[in-house]
């Protein structure tokens, strides 16, 4: 292969910044199907924040990144990126369906000698034999005879800008040996941390799913020992700091496990792991813990007000924050809205406010209205309040002005607001 052109297919969290960084090393198209995105990309802004607006117009202009939804733009690449979402459905069983798509895409446009490379995140054995067929059969190509194939698992982190994807090390891995050392030099040609090189395309794909599942299982056990603490009347935020004096203490923090990672991801080994007889206990166990924890938080704040005096119905609550996690405008699959469903059982006065929220996408995706981004709109308005996400706006503000009475309460899931300020913490 004299040079490489790059092709980065799916321009979200995980694909624009990818392109972007290859683009300073590569000549580089990205391709989505979204064309209200890809016209926001060239226009020089991502709504995601994930690559700021200077580093993405520099890209453009001068390293000659292109954003385009014509499936013509990326018949001349050679190294095909798969950056595709890998949700699951209602029923917590994983969905292929955009990653199919993805490998269909390539089928029509691969050529003799191409690589594939996949960075979506799936169970072992997806990319080889799932994946892979289907480019097979939209190509007419032979895997590893005309076309080849590697497995780079992403880590990127939404609105962490301290790991960005030039900081991260990265796990390679390709179909034969030659390709696993070549998919492995492209990457360490653009990463400063540089990559380690895996097996095989098996044990990339694992290696990628315990990161999150073990994280998954992390926070369900602190999660678990609030229940219990919170139940003795102990504060679970002063047993975790007396604990971690001790040297070899793991240090975590209960809280909602939302997002499109750590709630995810884990369904997809679990569901392997059966088909091989295995029942995953420990990890089925960590899912249902972690799925209920929006809903024991909104019967926390109800026991609460229901202690202070404090009548439930038809009560103004407000909660501080929408988005999966802090500083980031990402709403997928938050826990905040199963609080909001658990509370509109007893009111219809809930109130949601975020200022990294899209308001628009918050009433499509979730059917919730949340009205304002003023925060001056909300003063003296709440018989309660949760910070729900510690967005750096929410620590600057007294929370407490928000409340209409001074019985009112305030509830902190994410355990940094004064304790003289708060009545109850998860």
């Amino acid at each position: 292969m004299k040079s490489i052109k790059i092709a980065v297919i799916g321009l979200g969290y995980v694909g624009l910044p990818l392109a972007r960084l290859f683009s300073t090393k590569y000549e580089v198209v990205g391709f989505d199907m979204n064309q209200r995105r890809v016209t926001s990309l060239m226009e020089g802004h991502d709504e995601t924040f994930e690559v700021s607006d200077e580093l993405l117009q520099d890209a453009i202009k001068n390293h000659g990144l292109i954003c385009t939804t014509k499936l013509d733009d990326i018949r001349d690449c050679n190294f095909y990126v798969i950056a595709v979402p890998t949700p699951v459905d209602v029923n917590n069983r994983p969905d292929l369906t955009p990653l199919i798509g993805a490998s269909a895409t390539v089928g029509k446009v691969i050529s003799n000698g191409n690589i594939v490379v996949y960075e979506s995140t799936v169970y072992p054995g997806v990319t080889e034999e799932e994946c892979l067929p289907i480019v097979e059969k939209v190509s007419g190509l032979k895997y590893n005879v005309d076309f080849f194939a590697g497995y780079s698992p992403e880590r990127i982190n939404p609105g962490d800008k301290e790991h960005t994807v030039e900081k991260i090390k990265k796990v390679t891995s390709g179909s034969t040996p030659e390709i696993a050392d070549f998919v492995d030099l492209v990457y360490n040609s653009v990463l400063i941390n540089g990559t380690h090189k895996a097996t095989s395309i098996k044990v990339a794909e694992a290696s990628k799913i315990i990161e999150n599942a073990q994280r998954d299982v992390n926070i369900a056990f602190m999660n678990e020992l609030a229940k219990i603490f919170n139940a003795m009347g102990i504060d679970t935020n002063d047993v975790i700091e007396a604990a971690a004096s001790k040297w070899n203490f793991i240090k975590l923090t209960p809280g909602l496990v939302g997002g499109h990672c750590i709630s995810v991801d884990p369904y997809y080994l679990i569901q392997k792991a059966q088909v091989y007889g295995v029942l995953p206990r420990i990890m089925s166990a960590a899912r249902r813990l972690n799925d209920g924890m929006g809903d024991y938080v909104a019967n926390q704040v109800i026991k609460l007000m229901n202690k202070k005096g404090v009548l439930v119905k038809d009560s103004e609550i407000l909660i501080l924050g929408i988005t999966f996690k802090e500083n980031c405008p990402d709403i997928r699959n938050t826990k905040i809205v199963d609080i909001y469903s658990t509370l509109k059982e007893y009111t219809s006065n809930v109130t949601i406010y975020d200022p990294w929220a899209d308001i628009s996408r918050v009433r499509h995706e979730y059917g919730i209205d949340m009205g304002t981004h003023n925060i001056g709109d909300l003063l003296g308005r709440f018989d309660a309040v949760i910070l729900g996400v510690a967005h750096d706006e929410f620590k600057k503000i007294n929370v407490r002005d928000l409340l209409r009475q001074e019985n009112g309460v305030v509830y902190d899931v994410k355990a940094v607001l004064p304790s003289n300020m708060i009545d109850g913490r998860l």
